[in-house]
């Protein structure tokens, strides 16, 4: 495309972040949606399909990470957004429009919108790391995290505008709006340029140039325009040195091991099983009617966001393993807590009690692992294994996920919802067992420092945060 020079770094920026809205409000909508589908297609005895229809957008997204990393890296970081985009706004519509019953159409149709959500989540923070300047990438993680909590927020404030609508018509229309920021998305994004590394490695040094005049200071263009042919020469002869055997070599499989693990225990911990299930945690809970409970969403949503912003101000303030620490640690205490305490008083209050426990954990989450999650995975990878670990850790993040929005409805039909959340109370506990055990600390190092100094650090990791 021919690439205007009015479009300006920060217009190239906000659409560039702006699949994180997209991303949100996908994994928000469904929780005000869901109570009015259960209604309308009589689920409210069914569990395993109410798993099945949460979570299916996990299973496809597990694909279309997976794929948005190779089919980028062929037809460039700008394409294949503007393909996601067009995948999501077709998913929603069709969403909105399943048929009366149609459990398997709808399952099958939410795995496809899976695919764009799964490429958008991987996609748009590599494009934003290849646009922004270096000053900046320290932050992306925390500004793609504001994105996609504010895209959350707006689907629970949809949600709650169409919960006085009939139920056929108020789940059909949540989903289907899903489609709006997805065009707004593809537009913004069709008028982006694509990244000055994928430029380079497809050997168009001009536009590459043409881009970085419009993004960076003039003095700025001729380095970074160089620093970026010389890293793309040293990773091309990298990725012909290493497959995927290298992950279990000696030198990189404890690195390995703590991305995956930080990376699964973040969705393991439970935090989708509130995100998607909110309104039914807060009628097994009061009693109150899930539809008439869109209020908690909102609430959860705007704890989120603050959480994200704080994030902004502590990212580079604090260690990693501190923040990880700390935050898993009243993360599993906000679960197991209500459960203690519901065998000393009246039920009334201790379901309350739970909701308020459960707003606890979810500001902790968003200020320390939804975040440094993703921090630590863009840091602990050396180069040389940097895009396949990367991918493999995207991966048992959205398995986690897939498993956590299945089984939770089942559990909590089977168990108390004190029990499945000291479950996952637990689960956070050990989450915080191997940030100490086995992830070295990143912040201030190079890939190198990481890299050499894991032996020593794994010596001295239950020493004092």
């Amino acid at each position: 495309m021919q690439l205007k020079k009015s479009i300006s770094a920060n217009f190239i920026y906000f659409f560039g972040a702006f699949g994180g809205i997209l991303f949100g409000y996908d994994i928000g909508v469904m929780t005000g949606a869901l109570p009015f589908l259960q209604v309308d297609w009589q689920l409210m005895n069914n569990a395993s399909i109410i798993g099945w229809i949460t979570s299916s957008v996990m299973l496809g997204a597990i694909i279309g990470g997976a794929l948005a990393g190779t089919l980028s890296d062929k037809l460039g970081r700008r394409k294949m957004i503007l393909i996601s985009a067009v995948i999501f706004v077709i998913g929603s519509i069709l969403s909105g429009i399943a048929p009366n019953g149609g459990v398997i159409y709808l399952i099958i149709v939410r795995v496809v919108l899976g695919l764009a959500v799964g490429a958008a989540s991987a996609l748009v923070p590599s494009y934003m790391s290849e646009m922004s300047p270096a000053q900046l990438r320290g932050r992306l993680s925390g500004i793609n995290q504001v994105m996609i909590v504010s895209g959350m927020l707006l689907s629970y404030i949809v949600d709650f505008l169409l919960k006085g609508l009939d139920e056929q018509i108020a789940w059909r229309l949540m989903l289907g709006l899903a489609a709006v920021p997805a065009i707004i998305l593809f537009i913004g994004v069709f008028m982006l340029p694509e990244s000055p590394r994928f430029l380079v490695k497809s050997n168009k040094i001009d536009e590459a140039k043409t881009v970085l005049s419009i993004i960076r200071k003039p003095e700025e263009v001729e380095d970074e325009l160089q620093q970026i042919l010389d890293t793309a020469k040293q990773e091309s002869s990298i990725t012909q040195q290493t497959s995927w055997s290298s992950l279990l070599s000696n030198k990189y499989r404890h690195l390995v091991i703590a991305g995956i693990g930080v990376a699964a225990f973040q969705q393991f911990q439970g935090a989708n099983a509130i995100f998607y299930y909110i309104p039914l945690i807060v009628e097994k809970a009061t009693g109150h009617q899930a539809s008439e409970a869109l209020m908690w969403p909102i609430i959860q949503g705007i704890i989120l966001v603050l959480g994200a912003l704080f994030f902004l101000v502590i990212a580079d303030r604090f260690n990693r393993r501190t923040l990880l620490t700390i935050g898993g640690s009243v993360m599993g205490l906000s679960f197991i807590l209500p459960s203690i305490l519901n065998q000393f008083i009246h039920s009334d209050v201790s379901a309350y009690l739970m909701l308020g426990f459960l707003c606890i954990y979810v500001a902790f989450y968003s200020c320390t692992w939804a975040p440094l999650t993703w921090v630590l995975v863009g840091e602990i990878f050396p180069l040389a294994i940097r895009g396949r670990a990367s991918g493999l850790a995207s991966s048992f993040n959205w398995i986690g996920s897939f498993l956590v929005g299945l089984l939770f409805p089942i559990m909590t039909a089977s168990m108390s919802q004190e029990m499945v959340f000291a479950i996952f109370g637990l689960i956070c506990f050990l989450g915080v067992a191997f940030i100490r055990l086995y992830v070295p600390e990143t912040k201030g190092k190079t890939l190198e420092e990481i890299e050499n100094g894991q032996a020593t650090e794994t010596q001295t990791v239950t020493k004092a945060i």
